[in-house]
């Protein structure tokens, strides 16, 4: 309709720059057009570019055309991005004239922040012709994102349109749930989005959104001022945050000069909500619904909270999602299924599960078994009411700010540096990062460096989640009698230290 074409797809709060819908669709019209020129089905793009209003515009060109698009972080390393760019192959590159300086220069790049690309998006080409239009089958590729495995070696995760589908259908179908138990007509929210689309959960969410007509406020920078002033200003009626937001939120004295009357829910969903989090938060919003969510980029829809009453709940992650299957097992071949109360490792299956690992065989078949049941590696139980409970997480991932950063990861660099003789990395509390990552280092003898000579080392190679924050030096890293780091007596040391 007239009146939902001009209303805005997404508002830039700092300055109130919009995208209306109706631009929006145009322009990826008219990009796809340009794009199909030279771009075949199931060629692969890698986009590393920093947020902007052309980057969902060219996710969805991209997507239309049944060019599998793969987004990466724009603040990653040289090395990060020609370890990806490995993975995926792609055929070309979309990034900034500022970013394209680590990218290596056999590769072909376009320049989003160009004078003539960005002339393409408001071009008067021919839209494609029904004959033109690229068929596109439900288990083709759409998308590969990078997660970092437990062996710190990132992999890129491939998933299908219907994995996008099937999530996205199933949080329209969540949310009308929700307006009717609300008593209100399905309605366009307000979310205040900070993001990242290069991760899956911002990109589905950006999926979400546009299938669902919301409007997206976004933020440069994500402080907490500035985000309930955004609150205020553009009438957000929802928020997905992590747990250290929600400390932040309902901590600090500046909500009180802000009008938050209008946010009605919170979806909290990188890590588990404690209920000191929980208590503090309700009774400062006691009109604000928390909803949690389990899910993983390899398979983002798992389980989430479903309704009101659920909210009221801190300890779970709600029950799982309409079309997912899951069982809780014990051993390696999925056979010992546990009864309800007993923890062991969550198996899932469905349609939000994805294709595989681009380019490594070794690790799909590790990871998802002839029946396609994924192993997620976390530790949960569910209760006798279905319930989903997450105990720990067996991947050992560290929580930075809703960013998964693998330990091994940074003790190959630690073993790198001459004077090392070992290093584990631990994953330390921290109330505005969730967790930063802690290093335990052995010198090796009459061996001269310094906690910051090693932090600088590490911060030149890696993204700024990634960096060590803390470090402490140690006789001895502890071990099992298979050599593996005993990383919760680490943990332990550490809270007790400090």
């Amino acid at each position: 309709s007239p009146s939902s074409a001009a209303a805005p797809f997404i508002v830039r709060s700092e300055t109130g720059d919009r995208l209306t819908y109706s631009d929006f669709l145009r322009r990826v019209d008219s990009l796809s057009s340009y794009l199909a020129g030279f771009l075949s089905k199931s060629d692969v793009a890698f986009v590393v570019a920093p947020p902007s209003f052309v980057v969902p515009v060219l996710y969805f060109a991209l997507m239309s055309i049944n060019v599998v698009v793969s987004p990466s972080n724009h603040l990653s390393s040289p090395a990060e991005l020609e370890h990806q760019i490995r993975l995926c192959h792609p055929a070309v590159i979309f990034t900034t004239a500022e970013i394209s300086t680590k990218i290596p220069s056999r590769l072909p790049k376009i320049l989003v922040d160009s004078s003539e690309f960005l002339s393409r998006l408001d071009s008067d080409a021919d839209f494609l012709t029904a004959g033109e239009i690229t068929d596109v089958d439900p288990s083709d590729a759409a998308a590969i994102f990078y997660s970092s495995g437990t062996t710190g070696k990132v992999k890129g995760v491939v998933l299908s349109h219907r994995n996008l589908i099937a999530y996205v259908a199933s949080e329209l179908e969540f949310r009308s749930c929700i307006d009717r138990e609300r008593g209100s007509a399905n309605s366009h929210g307000v979310t205040l989005f900070t993001l990242p689309t290069f991760h899956a959960f911002g990109f589905l969410f950006l999926c979400t959104a546009a299938a669902g007509g919301d409007c997206l406020v976004t933020l440069e920078k994500n402080d907490l001022e500035k985000m309930v002033s955004a609150v205020e200003r553009y009438r957000v009626t929802f928020i997905p945050m992590t747990p250290p937001s929600l400390v932040a939120l309902s901590k600090s004295d500046v909500v009180k000069k802000y009008d938050l009357s209008s946010l009605q829910s919170i979806l909290c969903g990188a890590a588990p909500l404690s209920e000191e989090v929980f208590k503090q938060f309700t009774a400062t919003f006691p009109h604000v619904e928390i909803f949690q969510s389990y899910g993983m980029t390899e398979s983002p829809g798992g389980s989430r909270s479903m309704t009101k009453e659920e909210t009221r709940r801190h300890d779970t992650v709600g029950k799982l999602w309409p079309f997912a299957e899951a069982k809780i097992i014990s051993g390696e071949n999925g056979k010992s299924s546990l009864p309800p109360g007993q923890p062991g490792e969550l198996w899932l299956r469905g349609p939000t599960v994805m294709k595989g690992y681009a380019g490594d065989e070794a690790a799909t078949a590790a990871t998802l078994d002839s029946e396609r049941w994924l192993k997620t590696g976390d530790l949960c139980y569910f209760d006798s009411d279905g319930f989903l409970f997450v105990v720990d997480r067996l991947k050992e991932f560290i929580k930075c700010k809703a960013y998964q950063v693998a330990p091994a990861e940074l003790e190959n660099l630690l073993l790198s540096i001459p004077q090392v003789a070992d290093a584990a990395v631990i994953p330390y509390p921290d109330e505005e990062a969730g967790q930063i990552p802690m290093a335990y280092i052995v010198t090796r003898p009459n061996a001269n460096i310094s906690a910051p000579q090693i932090m600088n080392f590490i911060a030149k190679q890696v993204s700024p989640c990634k960096k060590i924050r803390r470090i402490a030096f140690i006789n001895a890293i502890p071990k099992s009698p298979q050599g593996k780091i005993l990383r919760r007596i680490l943990v332990k040391h550490a809270l007790s230290s400090s």
